[in-house]
C-alpha cells in the first residue's frame, strides 16, 4: 500500500477460506438444513416425487410395473433398512455383524459365515474396515418361501446381487450371512452405502421397497420352477388352521365390504374351499360370524387379534425352547408365564429376575428380548427394545428390569420458565443470567437435552445464533419425544449381579445377596424356580458371613437383616484384593487418596467388580483406585487429575484442556 490512506477493493465471489473445496449453493443449503432438523416428508414421499429420488428409480417403477405375481410365482419377503453410520453406528454396525454370525444358524447349528461377491469366507473386521468414512449402510433380508428347496443361498444372492449391480449402474461392496436357525431359511445381506466411484450410494425408495423384491422373487421361480397346483393347494391349506394372521385373511379383509361382509366361495375351487375352512376357523376363534346366503362377517379387530396370537405362540415356542436348551422345565403352564405383547415390555413394575437368554425379537429394527426366571416363579419374556443401546449382559445375570413411562422431567419445566421469562428463548448464558447460582455444567444439560429432542423430533426451533426458540406448547412437544424414546427403549435394565448365584455365596467383597439381606429378605421370593434357589444362596451367604466373622444381625420390618455397615467392611477387603492384583501385575504401588487431595496421572484402565467399578490412575512410581464415572470410559490412556471430594471427583480431563466433569 503507498500510504495508510490509499485502499484499493478487489471485487470477485467470496473464496473459501480453508484448504477445503468450496461447496456448491445447493450442498449447503442442504446441510444448513440437516442441522437445523432435516427435511420433512409430509404424505406420501414417492407421490410427490421423492421416490424417483436415487439409483435405481426407473428400474423399480419397471419392474413393479410388469411383476407377474400370478398364483404360480414363488413367494419372496424382503426387508430394506438404510443404517446411518455417525455416532454410534458403527459400533453398532460392527455388533450386528457379530450377531449375524453367532452360534447355531447354520444347517448344522455352527457358527454364521459370512461370504461376499467372490469368497466363501470374509473376514467382518476387513468389511468394516472399508466401510471407515461410509455416511451409511443398507442392510436386506431375503427371505424366500421355499428356501428349504435350495441347498445353499450363496449362489442365489450372489446372482440377485450382480443384477441389482445392473440396475443401479455401479459395482456394489457387501457381505451376506445365511441363517437356517428358524422355520424359514433366509439371508441377511449388508451393503456398503458407497458406489464404485466412491461417492454416497443413493437407492430410489421405490427400488428398495418393491424392485429389489421382484428380482428375488423372478430368480426364485427361475430357479425352482413355477408353484405346482399342489404347491399352491398344500400352502392354503397349511394356513387354514393357523392361529396367526395369515395371506387368506389379508384376501379376506380386502374383498370385506364396509359392514366387514365377505363371501366364502371363490372361482378357484381350491381357494374356495380354503377360505370355507378358514372361515370356520376363524369363527370358533370368536372372529367370523356365518350368515345367511354364504356370507359371513368378519370381526373389525380380525388382523390386530390375530397378529396378537401370533405372537403370542411365537414367544411359548422360544420359552420352551431356551428353558430346554438349558435343561431347565420346559413344559409351563400358563400361570407360570409372562409374556406380554411384542410391541410393548408390558410391565406393570420393577422385574427382578435371572437371565435365560438375550435375543432378538426383530433382527430388521434391532429389537431385541430377554428371558428372565422371576423372583416370582414365573418366567417372563419382555421386550427391551433396540439392541444397540443396551451393553452385553453376563451369562445368567441377575437383573432388575424397569418399565419406562413418558413423563415430563423437571429439566424441562426450567426450560420453560427460563424461556418465558426471556421473549421465548433459551441459551446456556441466558439461563445463567435468569439464576446466577446455577452452576454452567447444570445449565448445559438443559442445552443437551433440547439439542436431543431436536434432532429426534425436529419439533425445537435451534437459531443461527445458537438460541433455542421455546414455543408456549413446549411441554407437548416433550412429551410426544418421551413417547417416541420409550417406544424405542420400553425398559431400563440393571445388572445387579454378573456372576451366577453359588458364585456369590463365598464372593470376598459387596454382592447382591448382601444387599437383599441389609433390606431384609422378602417374602415374595417363591418356593420354586429362582425363588427358591435366591433363599438357598441367601442361607448360604449368610453361613459364609458367619464363618468369616462379618455377619452382625439387627431387627429388620421382616425379621433378621444384615447391619448396613458390614457393606463398608466388604467393600474395603474387595479394594484390598483388586489393589494388590494391580501391584503384583505392574510392580508399581498403590496409593491412598484422602477427601480433598488431588488424584492426578494417566487414565490406565477401568476396572469393574461385583459390586463396583474403580478407575486406575498411575503415575510412574504409584496408582490410585478412584470411583469410576461413565463419562472416564471415552479418556482410557489420557493425563485425567482431580480432587477428591464428598460423592465423587471433579475430573478435569488432558493437560491443556479443562474439561471439568462432576
Amino acid at each position: 500500500m503507498a500510504s495508510e490512506e490509499y485502499f484499493e477493493p478487489k471485487l470477485g465471489r467470496i473464496r473459501s477460506q480453508t484448504a477445503k473445496t468450496p461447496r456448491s449453493f445447493r450442498s449447503s443449503v442442504i446441510g444448513a438444513v440437516q442441522r437445523a432438523g432435516g427435511f420433512k416428508r409430509a404424505g406420501n414421499a414417492a407421490a410427490k416425487g421423492g421416490g424417483n429420488y436415487g439409483r435405481g428409480a426407473g428400474v423399480g417403477r419397471v419392474l413393479t410395473a410388469s411383476s407377474a405375481r400370478g398364483r404360480t410365482a414363488r413367494r419372496v419377503v424382503v426387508k430394506a433398512r438404510f443404517v446411518r453410520l455417525a455416532g454410534k453406528g458403527v459400533r453398532a454396525a460392527t455388533a450386528h455383524l457379530t450377531y449375524l454370525q453367532r452360534d447355531g444358524v447354520t444347517r448344522e447349528g455352527a457358527r454364521g459365515v459370512l461370504y461376499g461377491p467372490d469368497a466363501d469366507r470374509i473376514e467382518a473386521s476387513d468389511f468394516m474396515a472399508r466401510c471407515d468414512g461410509d455416511r451409511h449402510q443398507f442392510r436386506f433380508i431375503v427371505a424366500p418361501e421355499d428356501a428349504h428347496l435350495y441347498e445353499d443361498l450363496k449362489p442365489l444372492t450372489r446372482t440377485v446381487m450382480q443384477q441389482m449391480e445392473a440396475d443401479l449402474r455401479t459395482k456394489l461392496d457387501w457381505a451376506a450371512v445365511d441363517h437356517f436357525n428358524t422355520g424359514h431359511p433366509h439371508t441377511h445381506i449388508v451393503l456398503r452405502g458407497r458406489d464404485d466411484r466412491g461417492k454416497d450410494l443413493v437407492i430410489a425408495r421405490e427400488y428398495l421397497s418393491e424392485g429389489f423384491r421382484e428380482r428375488v422373487q423372478a430368480q426364485v421361480s427361475l430357479d425352482l420352477g413355477p408353484r405346482s397346483e399342489r404347491e399352491i393347494a398344500q400352502a392354503l391349506q397349511a394356513e387354514v388352521t393357523q392361529e396367526r394372521l395369515t395371506a387368506i385373511d389379508r384376501q379376506l379383509r380386502r374383498e370385506a365390504d364396509d359392514r366387514g361382509h365377505v363371501l366364502a366361495g371363490y372361482s378357484d375351487p381350491v381357494k374356495s374351499a380354503a377360505r370355507s375352512g378358514r372361515l370356520v376357523k376363524l369363527e370358533a376363534l370368536g372372529l367370523a360370524e356365518k350368515l345367511p346366503g354364504g356370507r359371513w362377517r368378519l370381526d373389525p379387530e380380525l388382523e390386530t387379534t390375530l397378529r396378537q396370537m401370533g405372537e403370542r405362540g411365537d414367544i411359548i415356542k422360544t420359552l420352551h425352547r431356551a428353558l430346554k436348551e438349558r435343561g431347565l422345565e420346559a413344559s409351563l403352564s400358563e400361570t407360570q408365564m409372562h409374556f406380554p405383547s411384542a410391541s410393548s415390555s408390558g410391565l406393570a413394575s420393577t422385574l427382578t429376575g435371572r437371565l435365560i437368554e438375550r435375543g432378538i425379537l426383530e433382527e430388521h429394527s434391532d429389537r431385541h428380548y430377554v428371558i428372565l426366571e422371576g423372583i416370582d416363579g414365573r418366567t417372563h419374556y419382555v421386550d427391551i427394545g433396540q439392541g444397540s443401546h443396551t451393553e452385553p449382559l453376563p451369562k445368567e445375570a441377575i437383573l432388575q428390569v424397569t418399565p419406562r413411562r413418558p413423563d415430563i422431567r423437571e429439566v424441562d419445566r426450567t426450560v420453560l420458565a427460563v424461556a418465558q421469562a426471556n421473549g421465548g428463548y433459551y441459551t446456556t448464558e441466558i439461563h445463567l443470567r435468569f439464576d446466577p447460582s446455577a452452576r454452567r455444567s447444570f445449565a448445559e444439560t438443559h442445552t443437551r437435552r433440547l439439542e436431543a429432542i431436536r434432532r429426534t423430533t425436529g419439533a425445537i426451533e435451534r437459531l443461527p445464533d445458537g438460541r433455542f426458540r421455546i414455543d408456549p406448547d413446549h411441554l407437548d412437544k416433550v412429551l410426544a419425544y418421551e413417547r417416541k424414546d420409550v417406544a424405542r427403549l420400553p425398559v431400563s435394565i440393571s445388572v445387579q449381579a454378573s456372576r451366577a448365584l453359588d458364585k456369590l455365596v463365598g464372593y470376598k467383597g459387596v454382592t447382591w445377596l448382601d444387599r437383599q439381606w441389609v433390606t431384609g429378605p422378602s417374602t415374595e421370593y417363591a418356593h420354586t424356580g429362582f425363588g427358591r434357589a435366591l433363599r438357598s444362596a441367601l442361607q448360604s451367604r449368610r453361613q459364609w458371613l458367619l464363618e468369616e466373622g462379618l455377619w452382625m444381625p439387627v431387627t429388620g420390618q421382616g425379621g433378621e437383616a444384615l447391619d448396613p455397615s458390614v457393606l463398608k467392611t466388604l467393600r474395603q477387603q474387595e479394594m484390598t484384593d483388586v489393589a494388590a492384583g494391580l501391584e503384583a501385575s505392574t510392580g508399581k504401588t498403590c496409593r491412598t487418596v484422602p477427601r480433598g487431595g488431588l488424584v492426578e496421572g494417566r487414565l490406565r484402565e477401568i476396572i469393574e467388580t461385583e459390586s463396583e467399578k474403580y478407575a486406575v490412575v498411575e503415575r510412574a512410581k504409584d496408582f490410585a483406585l478412584v470411583p469410576w464415572r461413565p463419562v472416564l470410559d471415552k479418556h482410557i490412556g489420557q493425563e485425567v487429575s482431580g480432587l477428591m471430594r464428598e460423592g465423587g471427583i471433579n475430573w478435569t480431563i488432558g493437560r491443556s484442556r479443562s474439561l471439568e466433569i462432576d
